[in-house]
């Protein structure tokens, strides 16, 4: 795994082979942000990465110049590497929560961006988006991607506007516009 661009580009990032997920693949990860790099100034962002697993995309934005990035984690090893990646490459903006993401939710802040990527059996894609959008955890003009399999369709919930797919990775976006 490795950082494709910013101030931290090129470094590359060795993960524990005990870790329960399996990170954006830096094909996928490069797409993604050659999208936003069209779209959004990463400086002054806030950002939130949910169910961040190894922290890969949190690295990324943070790398990019992100003003404040919180990586949510349940996993307690995959919590416990994000941090110390974070502390080797001194990313003191960079902040790692150890929570189950709906229970971080519930106190949540809002923010610009928020990626998720939750695991693959994961069942409760429309939970998440109305949860998100309706309590206005994302920010007015945000904007909410989420990494899920080619088999699951988001479409048709609130907020969608697009769906790109790069191999077997799907992100889909989703906007929040008040009313």
């Amino acid at each position: 795994m490795r950082i494709v661009s910013g101030n931290y580009g090129g470094r590359v990032i060795h993960t524990p082979k005990n870790l329960p997920v399996r990170p954006t693949t830096d094909l996928a990860k490069e797409s993604l942000f050659n999208i936003l790099n069209n779209t959004i100034d990463f400086e002054e962002l806030q950002v939130l990465d949910l169910f961040s697993g190894t922290g890969n995309i949190s690295y990324e934005f943070y790398s990019r110049g992100s003003q404040s990035v919180t990586s949510v984690e349940q996993n307690f090893r995959c919590a416990k590497f994000i941090k110390e990646t974070a502390a080797n490459f001194k990313m003191e903006g960079l902040k790692v929560i150890q929570a189950n993401a709906f229970s971080f939710l519930k106190h949540s802040n809002s923010y610009d961006i928020i990626f998720a990527d939750p695991p693959y059996d994961f069942g409760r894609y429309e939970e998440l988006t109305e949860t998100i959008i309706n309590n206005k955890i994302l920010k007015e003009n945000g904007m909410l991607i989420i990494e899920h399999p080619r088999d699951i369709q988001l479409s048709k919930f609130k907020g969608f506007t697009e769906t790109r797919r790069y191999g077997k990775v799907h992100f889909s976006f989703f906007e929040y516009f008040a009313d």
